[in-house]
């Protein structure tokens, strides 16, 4: 009788904190805690449904550290225990939950029938093994497993140790996964920026940083992070703001750094404004070696300077690494010589492409540095200048192929006065002017087409054919051997330079004078003791040495009273010593064995210039 007084007792026990289990767990359907997960055919619901079916007398369940027993019998009403994973016999899902369950200590092989865990739904209603279910999760890994391949937290921590061992990629892919998991956590996209840093990727860096203050806005190693990448692009008040920022300091090497790149960006602003090409190009390098090492805007500064220098290969290099750099939103506010940094890029691209005869990209570029900034005075004005040269190249070519040359030389010329170093305009009109027989002018601008652009195969052509017309043929055959070199298979250019060279031959015999080669250091001292001598030094096995022969060949038979003297300085090292000759080709003219000119480098016309004003007055 007592043993089946206490078997009632028991089974009213347990029935009673059934019920106040299932009471606290009962919910109005419109309360807002409520998820519905879907129909009533719910996998969810039928797998909680089938592990209460398969519950037994003697089986037990664990809720919040106690322990309840449920006996059931074929004719006792079903015990349904919700778990702390919320989930409701109804099958919606809980949310709001204040009370927090104690923590539940597993073995590895445990697993309590019924319960997924908290707040955690696994395929076939069963519970991952875990030594530890923490009771709550941590603000950074947002309530994620705690796993490694899983915590966004532990993730971090590897992908640091792995940064400080240098391997920037593979730490960059740890960040990656860690923001996918968790991307609200500015910490992991300024520690991404940090990866991307030593990679190399500045911009995007910057932008990670930037995303960084966006979810962060106190997050002072972001700011700091973010001024020095700044400093690296050149942009020195935005780099001053974020290093300041919060009321930060930077270290002393950071901001001498800060210092010495404003210095040389302030003084290549006011070379450019003096049109001071070799200190600009000096100052934009100085800049970029104090610390704004990834400056697009400081790499077009230097394409501008070597464009400016007729330096274009260097120009067109300088322009290319310039455009490789996407820019973030801070760059584009900022400013570079008045205009928006981004803009002054694509004002240099459109120089270089105008310059190179590439009508139609500089318009492209010109016009998109406008769309980016209306506002700059240089930029609207330069686009009006190259649809005014665009429109004057476009009438030029119109009156020279209807062969009205002289109206096609002042439609180019108008061009040429709002674009003076525009080669092609420059080629058009030595054109028009070889048709009309003016040699001279045609040689002209040649040369000039050929000083903005010296690769200028075209204008090198017209400027030998002008040449051959004025009688100059040691001027000539230099020419065509060049293009002899670049053309190979032109059977006029190598027509023209056989010509040039039986015409300088035979302009060699009508003249007396005469070019020795001297080796001997007596015999050199002796003849420049009286009167008046020109000394070439060179190799020669030196291409150039050729043509230097025709030249002073040509002058030996114009100047006959003048020796004209040749000296290998590989077969004489005497003589080049005693002269301190360090470098080829070298001209001096001595008048009564005293040096009055020495120079490294002369042309025909130099070297004619330089007899004729030191030496004595030409015969008439």
């Amino acid at each position: 009788m007592s043993g089946s007084k206490k078997k009632s007792d028991s089974e009213k026990g347990s029935t009673s904190l059934a019920d106040q289990m299932k009471n606290s767990m009962r919910f109005e359907e419109d309360d807002p805690r409520v998820l519905r997960l879907g129909s009533p055919v719910s996998t969810l619901r039928s797998r909680m449904s089938s592990s209460n079916t398969r519950s037994t007398s003697g089986s037990s369940a664990s809720v919040s550290g106690r322990n309840v027993s449920s006996s059931t019998s074929s004719g006792s009403r079903k015990i349904k225990i919700v778990p702390a994973g919320n989930i409701c016999p109804s099958g919606n899902v809980i949310t709001g939950m204040r009370c927090k369950p104690e923590r539940t200590v597993l073995s590895d092989n445990e697993m309590i029938p019924g319960m997924y865990g908290y707040g955690s739904i696994m395929p076939g209603g069963a519970m991952s093994k875990t030594r530890r279910v923490a009771g709550s999760a941590s603000p950074e890994s947002s309530g994620v497993a705690s796993s490694s391949k899983d915590n966004p937290e532990e993730l971090n921590t590897k992908a640091n140790e792995i940064y400080k061992k240098g391997n920037f990629a593979e730490a960059l892919s740890l960040y990656d996964k860690a923001i996918a998991i968790f991307p609200g956590d500015g910490r992991f996209h300024c520690n991404r920026a940090a990866a991307l840093m030593g990679l190399k990727r500045i911009m995007e860096a910057v932008k990670e940083c930037e995303e960084a203050i966006r979810l962060s806005p106190t997050y002072v190693r972001a700011h700091q992070r973010l001024g020095s990448l700044l400093l690296c692009l050149g942009q020195v008040e935005n780099a001053r703001e974020q290093l300041f920022s919060l009321g930060q300091k930077p270290d002393h090497a950071t901001l001498q750094k800060l210092q010495a790149v404003a210095e040389h960006i302030s003084k290549c602003t006011d070379a450019r404004r003096l049109e001071d090409w070799t200190t600009m190009l000096k100052e934009a390098e100085a800049a970029t070696t104090s610390g704004a090492d990834a400056s697009p805007q400081l790499f077009a500064c230097q394409a501008e300077a070597h464009l400016k220098l007729h330096q274009l290969k260097d120009a067109e290099l300088w322009i290319y690494k310039a455009r490789m750099y996407e820019p973030s939103a801070t760059a584009c506010q900022s400013k570079f010589f008045g205009m928006l940094s981004e803009a002054y890029i694509f004002f240099v691209q459109a120089q270089i492409d105008s310059t190179l005869g590439k009508f139609d990209d500089a318009c492209t570029a010109i016009e998109r540095a406008a769309r980016i900034d209306l506002q700059s005075a240089e930029v609207t004005g330069k686009l009006k200048n190259m649809r005014v040269v665009g429109k004057a190249r476009t009438i030029g070519n119109e009156h020279y192929w209807s062969k009205r040359y002289g109206q096609a030389c002042t439609a180019y010329g108008e061009g040429l006065l709002l674009d003076s170093s525009n080669s092609v305009l420059y080629y058009n009109r030595a054109n028009c002017w070889f048709k009309l027989g003016e040699w001279e002018k045609s040689l002209a601008d040649s040369n000039r087409a050929l000083l903005f652009r010296p690769q200028y195969t075209k204008a090198l052509f017209r400027k030998a054919a002008s040449n051959i017309k004025l009688e100059r043929w040691a001027d000539a055959v230099r020419d065509y051997e060049i293009l002899r070199q670049e053309l190979p298979n032109n059977e006029e250019v190598a027509e023209n330079l056989s010509h040039a060279q039986a015409e300088l031959r035979k302009s060699r015999r009508e003249g007396n004078g005469k070019v020795e080669l001297v080796s001997d250091l007596e015999k050199f001292q002796a003849a420049i003791a009286s009167g008046a001598s020109v000394v070439h030094f060179d190799e020669l096995s030196n291409p150039e040495c050729t043509w230097m022969s025709y030249v002073m060949d040509t002058l030996s038979a114009k100047y006959r009273s003048v020796t004209f003297l040749k000296v290998d300085v590989k077969q004489s090292p005497a003589i080049a010593t005693a002269e301190k000759i360090t470098a080829v080709p070298r001209f001096k003219l001595y008048k009564d064995g005293s040096r009055v000119v020495d120079t490294v480098t002369a042309t025909p016309d130099l070297l004619e210039f330089l007899i004729k004003n030191t030496l004595f007055d030409p015969p008439i």
